[in-house]
């Protein structure tokens, strides 16, 4: 297998400010805005949009924490071994203007157990999705509304994603694996 650089840190920044600029075109008036990002890059990249927020717009935009672990419907065997990390959201969404926030969006299934688990919490306005990364090969109808960048794979490929927070360095890469 091999592993190739595809977004330096500079171009993941740029991305980043790019997805801030169309949340702040999308939802003129950002007040009603609340980020949660899906464990564990989502929540960097979510307070990430939220600093460009504070820095662009002057508005403190919340941030949440959400863990699918328990939502997932391809780890259903699983459950007993999964770890499960808790959600932090402190604040309510109801009436709000949710947005998810991830790192790669691929078949939609982590989507799918987020959507859940935010209907768990509480009763939204409207749901939005912020992706860094859209690399296709979706499984269920869903469509990020925010995306840095599309990078398409083939399957076989792996998408892996690096930040400062937690991996030292911020780049993207990609992992090709044995053809079948």
């Amino acid at each position: 297998m091999t592993t190739k650089e595809v977004i330096d840190g500079v171009t993941m920044k740029r991305a980043i400010t790019r997805i801030t600029y169309e949340i702040i075109e999308r939802y003129q008036g950002i007040e009603n805005v609340v980020l949660i990002g899906i464990k564990t890059r989502g929540i960097f990249i979510a307070q990430r949009i939220a600093e460009r927020l504070k820095q662009l717009e002057n508005i403190d935009i919340p941030v949440g924490e959400l863990d699918i672990t328990l939502y997932r419907d391809d780890k259903k065997n699983q459950a007993d071994e999964a770890e499960v990390h808790a959600s932090n959201i402190p604040f309510s969404l109801e009436g709000k203007e949710v947005i998810l926030v991830d790192d790669v969006l691929f078949t939609g299934r982590t989507i799918r157990a987020a959507l859940d688990a935010i209907m768990d919490v509480g009763r939204p306005k409207r749901i939005g999705l912020a992706v860094l990364v859209d690399r296709g090969h979706r499984e269920l109808p869903i469509r990020a509304d925010f995306v840095g960048k599309n990078i398409p794979t083939a399957l076989a490929e792996e998408i892996i994603v690096e930040m400062e927070e937690s991996d030292a360095k911020d780049r993207i890469m990609i992992r090709k694996g044995e053809e079948e």
